[in-house]
C-alpha cells in the first residue's frame, strides 16, 4: 500500500482521536501501519458521528454515509474521493466493508437514549463495535483463528466501556444495565475472564497480530480495579493502560 496524503491524514485522525490505537499502530511494521490508520480513522469517524449533532436526524445521516461507502466498497466498484474513504477501500475485502457496515449500524445506539434491552444486547453491541475492528484489524495483520481475537475484544471493549461510563451518563444515556457494585465487578470480571481465555488460545493468533490485540491488554489494569473497586467507574478514576501495557507492547505479546 502506497503511502499517500490521504493516510497522513488518516495517521492525524486517529493521533488525535483515538491515541491508544495510535500507539498500537505505530508498533506495526510500516507497511501493515498504513492499513491500521485507514480502518482505525475509518472508526474514529464513526464513532464520533452520533455525538457531534444533537438532531437525531442528522447524526443517522452521518452513519448512513459511512454505510453507503462500505457498500460501495463491497461492491467493488467505484469509491467516493473521501481521504479516509478512498484509502479504506484499498485495505478492505468485500467481506470486511459487510462486517464493518454491521458495526456502523450498531452506532445507532449511541445516537439516542435507550437502554440495553438486556446482557444480550450490550454483549452484542461491544462484539459488533469493539470485536469486529479488532477482527479486521487482525486480520490485515496476519493469521488468527477468529474466536481469541474476539475474546480479546471483548475485554478492550468492555475496558473501554467500563472508562466512558462518567461521560454516557453525563450526556443523558444509560450505560449499565446494573449500576450497582455487583453489577460493575461482574461486568469486569467478565472483561478479565474473556482476555484470559483469549491469552489461553494465543497461540493461535499469529505474532504479527499483535498490533491489534493490545487493545486488550491496555484495558487490563482498568478491569482488574473496577472488579475490586467499582466505585472508581462512575468515580472516572480507573487506571490508565500502565507499566505492563507499555512493557508488553514493547515484546509484542497481548
Amino acid at each position: 500500500m502506497t503511502w499517500s496524503d490521504d493516510l497522513n491524514a488518516c495517521a492525524a485522525i486517529v493521533e488525535r482521536g483515538d491515541p491508544l490505537r495510535f500507539r498500537t499502530a505505530m508498533m506495526a511494521p510500516v507497511s501493515a501501519r498504513a492499513k491500521l490508520f485507514a480502518l482505525y480513522a475509518f472508526n474514529v469517524e464513526v464513532s464520533r458521528a452520533p455525538w457531534v449533532t444533537q438532531e437525531a436526524m442528522i447524526a443517522e445521516m452521518r452513519l448512513q454515509w459511512w454505510r453507503d461507502v462500505l457498500e460501495e466498497i463491497a461492491a467493488g466498484g467505484p469509491v467516493r474521493r473521501h481521504e479516509v474513504a478512498t484509502p479504506l477501500a484499498e485495505v478492505l475485502s468485500a467481506d470486511q466493508a459487510r462486517l464493518l457496515d454491521t458495526l456502523v449500524a450498531a452506532r445507532r445506539w449511541d445516537i439516542y437514549r435507550d437502554p440495553f434491552e438486556d446482557e444480550v444486547h450490550l454483549t452484542r453491541y461491544i462484539d459488533e463495535t469493539a470485536g469486529h475492528l479488532m477482527w479486521v484489524a487482525a486480520s490485515l495483520l496476519g493469521q488468527a483463528e477468529e474466536g481469541p481475537v474476539r475474546r480479546a475484544a471483548y475485554a478492550g471493549g468492555i475496558g473501554a466501556w467500563l472508562r466512558a461510563i462518567p461521560s454516557l451518563e453525563e450526556a443523558g444515556r444509560v450505560p449499565l444495565l446494573d449500576g450497582t457494585p455487583a453489577g460493575v465487578v461482574a461486568l469486569a470480571t467478565g472483561g478479565l475472564a474473556a482476555l484470559n481465555e483469549a491469552r489461553g488460545a494465543r497461540q493461535k493468533v499469529a505474532r504479527a497480530c499483535a498490533p491489534a490485540l493490545l487493545l486488550a491488554t491496555a484495558a487490563e489494569p482498568a478491569l482488574q480495579h473496577a472488579a475490586k473497586h467499582p466505585q472508581a467507574v462512575v468515580e472516572g478514576t480507573l487506571p490508565d493502560a500502565g507499566l505492563a501495557f507499555t512493557l508488553r507492547a514493547a515484546l509484542g505479546r497481548w
